[in-house]
């Protein structure tokens, strides 16, 4: 099967091909020559990942997936929330990001968070499926490894010592929120196989 995963963040992708092994070949569009950012002016993640879905369907009317993940901080009223990526501002680094997040919990006790992932997926009939994924954990004082992206040199998951950026892609992709979410969307596409033969 070939999805499109509505995405230039490359990231995300090794990390959704690794989850979804050799059975699902992903591409992005800018494999196709699509790369004009889409806007996502949606206030729920379940609405990002679907505004990004559709717009790649609607160009090349073929299966695709979109995601949208969110850091809920629980000090901040469940912040940065949908506006995670633009934290700090529209251009804002994954550095910029963190570092206002440390900036806003300076002193704080609570350090409780959640990263939340949405899937959007639509078939080749533009029919919508979602999947959720979460995992709960604490935000560190500083950050702490050099590997993956985003709040992971920031976040540290429930029951592990580790920070993500910490932790290799095989250790991350067995417990995040990306990797949970995939991993439903590859049940649903596994059972949905079964059901045609």
């Amino acid at each position: 099967m070939k999805l499109i995963f509505a995405s230039s963040n490359k990231h995300k992708a090794d990390e959704i091909r690794q989850v979804l092994g050799e059975s699902i070949q992903i591409i992005l569009p800018s494999d196709l020559g699509y790369t004009k950012e889409i806007p996502e002016t949606g206030t729920t993640l379940e609405e990002n990942a679907w505004i990004k879905a559709i717009a790649i369907f609607e160009q090349f009317h073929l299966p695709v997936i979109a995601d949208d993940t969110g850091l809920e901080v629980e000090a901040l009223n469940g912040a940065p929330g949908v506006y995670s990526a633009r934290f700090a501002g529209e251009n804002a680094t994954f550095n910029d990001n963190c570092n206002l997040l440390l900036h806003k919990l300076k002193g704080v006790s609570n350090r409780k968070a959640a990263f939340k992932t949405v899937i959007c997926f639509l078939d080749e009939n533009n029919r919508k499926h979602l999947f959720h994924g979460v995992v709960k954990g604490e935000i560190l004082e500083h950050f702490s490894g050099e590997g993956g992206f985003g709040y992971d040199p920031v976040f540290r998951p429930e029951g592990y010592s580790k920070t993500f950026a910490e932790m290799t892609l095989e250790e991350k992709n067995k417990i995040s929120h990306r990797a949970l979410a995939i991993q439903k969307f590859q049940s649903f596409i596994q059972a949905m196989e079964r059901h045609e033969r």
